[in-house]
């Protein structure tokens, strides 16, 4: 669930660095991210494998810019490579376009 207030980041992950057994191995360092995340005041929300250009879809909360560069240091520590953005939901968005 997402945490109100607080800025939303999302990672397209791609499992370019990491050496990977099989798939358990991987499923396992969700465990060890989630509580590294917690660590930086930040919050797994959601991952997904995916199809197409990247592996994985990351969602997350954090408190701040900081926490979130953090985070997604933590992903590249464990051969995550990713691109991470802050988003904003689209019910926001809209109100902020209304206002301008």
């Amino acid at each position: 669930m997402l945490r109100t207030n607080v800025p939303t980041y999302v990672s397209l992950i791609d499992v370019t660095d990491r050496e990977v057994q099989n798939t358990q191995e991987l499923a396992s360092i969700w465990g060890e991210i989630r509580t590294e995340f917690e660590q930086h005041e930040a919050e797994l929300v959601d991952s997904y494998a995916i199809l197409g250009q990247h592996d994985f879809l990351v969602i997350f909360d954090a408190d701040d810019h900081e926490s979130a560069f953090k985070s997604a240091l933590t992903l590249r520590r464990h051969g995550l490579a990713g691109e991470t953005m802050e988003i904003v939901d689209t019910d926001d968005f809209s109100h902020l376009v209304d206002e301008i």
